[in-house]
């Protein structure tokens, strides 16, 4: 992480999203954003910004995600949060790998989410290079993901952040027959 803090105007509902810019966020009235290791404190505020995007319950589920990213247990594990003014305001979950297919380590991410009212302001940025500095120092030299063809706002984030097609594919078996 930058020994400069970034910056993110404070959350507002009906505030228009700025434009997406290079560089830190600037806007009229800005908070500097800490990058952080989620708390169990936090999962409130996680569980509220989960639930303006997907419109459903999971505080059990974030307490899961928590408990298995967020503890410390599992040495390779990541669950950061940016926060500004004390608010919980984005978070990124994911955890550096080296098993799969005979792959050397790799950082994958598991879920990336940002409260609406500070989208496009680099806030996902801010949390993916934070990741990618932790794994690094993990020694990955590759992060990969895996989302859902239809989730077009989060395929154009991570392609915006130089993200593409990797070598690995996908493929799933109905086991419900």
């Amino acid at each position: 992480m930058s020994s400069r803090p970034a910056t993110v105007a404070p959350p507002t509902r009906a505030a228009k999203p700025a434009p997406r810019r290079r560089g830190p966020p600037t806007t009229p009235q800005t908070h500097p954003v800490e990058v952080r290791a989620a708390r169990r404190t936090d999962l409130k505020a996680i569980a509220a910004i989960d639930h303006a995007i997907s419109g459903e319950e999971r505080h059990a589920y974030w307490l899961q995600v928590f408990r298995r990213y967020g503890s410390g247990e599992h040495r390779d594990s990541r669950f950061l949060v940016a926060v500004a003014e004390g608010t919980v305001i984005g978070l990124i979950v994911g955890e550096v790998r080296d098993w799969e297919f005979g792959s050397p380590p790799c950082g994958w991410i598991f879920g990336i989410e940002v409260d609406p009212a500070v989208r496009q302001r680099g806030v996902g940025e801010l949390l993916l290079n934070a990741i990618a500095a932790q794994f690094r120092r993990a020694g990955a030299r590759t992060i990969r993901t895996v989302l859902q063809r239809e989730n077009t706002l989060i395929l154009s984030f991570f392609r915006g952040q130089g993200m593409m097609a990797g070598p690995l594919l996908s493929l799933e078996m109905d086991i419900d027959n």
